[in-house]
């Protein structure tokens, strides 16, 4: 799976980028706060989400350079 989002990130444009970054700090905020009322059904989603915000960033880092 990692190698088909690093595709897809690859194609991106510089302002999608953007857009997913933010959209991925969002969720990572929201299932911060849901995970202090209740337990999570799958706990590996937040690595997950913190993974694809690494590779956003670098894909961004690497266009910048």
């Amino acid at each position: 799976m990692a190698k088909k989002e690093e595709n897809l990130i690859k194609r991106m444009k510089e302002d999608e980028l953007k857009k997913k970054f933010f959209e991925l700090k969002e969720k990572i905020r929201v299932l911060r706060f849901k995970a202090e009322g209740s337990k999570s059904k799958n706990i590996k989603e937040p690595l997950i989400l913190r993974r694809q915000v690494a590779r956003v960033l670098t894909e961004m880092n690497k266009r910048k350079a």
